[in-house]
């Protein structure tokens, strides 16, 4: 009998592979989120629930209550206001500054817990003050600050009066810029170039710009006449009127071939009665009867 060999498969090889073995399931943590919802949506109800408790704290007033009650502990502590002072006050009249202070106080005092006679410090809303103060048109700024341990400081910065505005009957002092300052008594008239007409104030600083570029004129013009709306008449201290163009850039070059013309010949003073220059290069003169034109360049004579 023939042996045989009998050759066994290597190791491993032939035999199946162990099914691989399933991790169990574990179960979904419970989430008060929607199924599906992402960080968008988190933040979108945090936000909602940060809103509804600033409108509830702001319905209670609690951080003003808070603001206060922190207030009248610093008056109490001998912050408070005793006494103010007013810096700056030069034309405006004290008795309307303390009308606004003294509101402000009276107001702090009844916003204490405790109402007081002196408010404290903290209370007193100095840019309410402020904003007060410069509804006059004396007031160009101010300046309110609190000075320790018991007083505020006004510090008043007034506009300069610079023409007086004559406007249906009723007259006016104006700055440079046309601000309105304060009425004017007939029997108080200052010294000062009166602008008249509708809409005259309005027209200040253009006025004031042609004049500074006629320094010769400028120290004579008594007043000045807004008319229609659209040009100015000059009135002298000579008793003249010039009457200019339309346009300021026309006025002014008009303005000053009339300056130059009257430095060289003499033009105010004569007794004439009007220089119209409305007509481009051109001087129309209207002269008193019997009178005799002055001897200026292209310049017509008007009985």
């Amino acid at each position: 009998m023939n042996a045989q060999t009998i050759k066994r498969p290597a190791s491993g090889k032939g035999r199946g592979k162990p099914a691989a073995r399933k991790a169990p399931a574990r179960a979904a943590a419970a989430s008060p989120w929607p199924a599906g919802s992402g960080k968008l949506a988190r933040y979108a109800f945090l936000a909602l629930v940060a809103i509804m408790a600033i409108v509830a704290l702001i319905a209670l007033d609690l951080p003003g209550k808070a603001l206060r009650a922190t207030g009248a502990a610093t008056g109490e502590a001998g912050f408070k206001v005793a006494s103010y002072q007013i810096v700056g006050l030069k034309n405006m009249e004290r008795r309307k500054v303390d009308a606004v202070v003294t509101d402000e106080l009276r107001r702090a005092a009844e916003e204490a817990p405790i109402g007081t006679d002196e408010p404290a410090q903290a209370l007193v809303d100095l840019d309410c003050i402020r904003d007060s103060l410069l509804q006059f048109g004396w007031v160009k700024d101010a300046r309110v600050s609190r000075r320790l341990p018991d007083s505020l400081v006004i510090d008043l910065v007034e506009r300069t009066p610079s023409a007086v505005w004559q406007n249906q009957g009723r007259l006016s002092l104006i700055d440079s810029e046309g601000v309105v300052l304060d009425a004017v008594p007939v029997d108080r008239m200052p010294d000062l170039p009166l602008l008249i007409g509708p809409g005259a104030n309005a027209k200040a600083v253009p006025l004031r710009r042609m004049m500074d570029s006629v320094p010769t004129l400028k120290p004579q013009l008594v007043s000045a006449s807004w008319i229609g709306g659209r040009r100015w008449d000059l009135n002298f201290a000579t008793g003249e009127t010039v009457s200019l163009p339309e346009t300021d850039a026309a006025a002014a070059r008009a303005l000053k071939r009339f300056a130059k013309m009257d430095s060289s010949t003499g033009l105010l003073g004569r007794d004439m009665i009007r220089f119209d220059l409305r007509v481009p290069g051109k001087m129309i003169v209207r002269v008193p009867p019997g009178a005799t034109p002055p001897p200026a360049t292209n310049a017509e004579a008007a009985q």
